[in-house]
């Protein structure tokens, strides 16, 4: 199989961000609340994590992609993928938990990750 790192970037990190979907959902239902928060915490935190998510998983798929394109060995790319994935359920269990330290250990992670990749990236273009 071509692109394996990005293929397992793309099924592990859609099914983080499909559970936190339903996660929004079954406290949608167990709350009765059809848009919002509704002053839930639970829901609050349900609505960010899953927002969070979304929001870095999407960058951060593009930069595993372009790493793909610009034929990154597969340790730099194995190594990003792996680290950020990690970090991305390490922020989930952090929001959903409120477990702060958590939080800012998988925060500085995906920093840490997508600054890698986007250095890599660059550098790769200087080098032509």
């Amino acid at each position: 199989m071509q692109h394996e790192w990005f293929v397992l970037y793309a099924a592990l990190n859609g099914l983080i961000v499909t559970l936190l979907a339903l996660n929004v959902s079954r406290n949608r239902m167990k709350y009765r609340v059809s848009n919002g928060d509704g002053g839930k915490p639970e829901m609050k935190a349900a609505i960010r994590a899953h927002g969070n998510a979304v929001e870095h998983i999407t960058v951060f798929g593009l930069l595993v992609l372009a790493l793909e394109f610009a034929a990154a060995p597969a340790l730099v790319t194995g190594t990003l993928v792996l680290g950020f994935t990690a970090s991305r359920l390490m922020h989930a269990a952090s929001m959903l938990g409120s477990a702060f330290r958590l939080r800012q250990a998988a925060a500085g992670l995906t920093y840490l990750t997508e600054a890698a990749a986007v250095l890599w990236l660059l550098l790769a273009c200087l080098r032509g």
